[in-house]
C-alpha cells in the first residue's frame, strides 16, 4: 500500500523514493503536471523545488512567467506545511498570496521554505489552542541557477482543527 509519509520520509535520502514522490505530485496536483515542477530536496523542515526554464513556464517575452513563479511559491510552501502537519487534524487553505518580482528569470529557478519545530508551535499548535483558525505567513524565495533573487513569495495558510470546520452538507 502507498503510504505518501513513508515515501516523503526516504526521499530524503533516496533517488528513487525522491522520483516515486514527484511521479505522485504529478498525479495528486494535476494542474502542477505541465510546469514539471519538482521536488529536488528535502530535510526536516526544509524543502527545494525546481521550475524548469521551458516553454510551458514562458511568458511573452520568454521569461518564467508571473503566475508560474507564484505557483511554485504556494506549492512549495504548502508541499512542506501538508508534509509537517497531520491532514486527519488539519485543515490548510491558502487565504493570500503576495509576490514581489525583482529579477527576470531566464534559466532553471528553485524555490526554498523553511520552518522549524519552534516556528510550527509558535505559528500554529499554541494558537489553535486558544482560537478557531489561524493564519501563518509563509515566505519562501526563488533564486536561478546563478544566484539572483528572482522572487519573494508571501503565503498566507488558513489553518483549522477539523473538529472547527463548518460546512453545508
Amino acid at each position: 500500500m502507498f503510504d505518501p509519509k513513508e515515501v516523503y520520509e526516504k526521499a530524503k535520502t533516496s533517488p528513487f523514493y525522491m522520483r516515486l514522490l514527484n511521479w505522485s505530485l504529478g498525479r495528486m496536483i494535476p494542474f502542477n503536471k505541465p510546469h514539471g515542477f519538482k521536488v529536488v530536496a528535502i530535510e526536516d523542515y526544509s524543502v527545494k523545488t525546481i521550475i524548469p526554464y521551458r516553454k510551458s513556464n514562458f511568458n511573452h517575452i520568454r521569461g518564467l512567467h508571473a503566475c508560474a513563479l507564484a505557483t511554485i511559491s504556494e506549492f512549495t510552501t504548502g508541499f512542506l506545511l501538508v508534509s509537517k502537519l497531520d491532514a486527519k487534524k488539519y485543515r490548510l487553505i491558502m487565504q493570500r498570496l503576495e509576490m514581489d518580482y525583482h529579477y527576470q528569470g531566464k534559466m532553471d529557478a528553485f524555490a526554498e521554505f523553511r520552518i522549524s519545530e519552534e516556528w510550527l508551535n509558535e505559528k500554529i499548535y499554541i494558537p489553535l489552542k486558544s482560537n478557531d483558525a489561524v493564519v501563518v505567513p509563509c515566505q519562501v524565495k526563488i533564486t536561478d541557477e546563478k544566484g539572483n533573487l528572482l522572487t519573494t513569495g508571501n503565503i498566507y495558510w488558513q489553518i483549522k482543527d477539523w473538529n472547527k470546520v463548518k460546512t453545508k452538507a
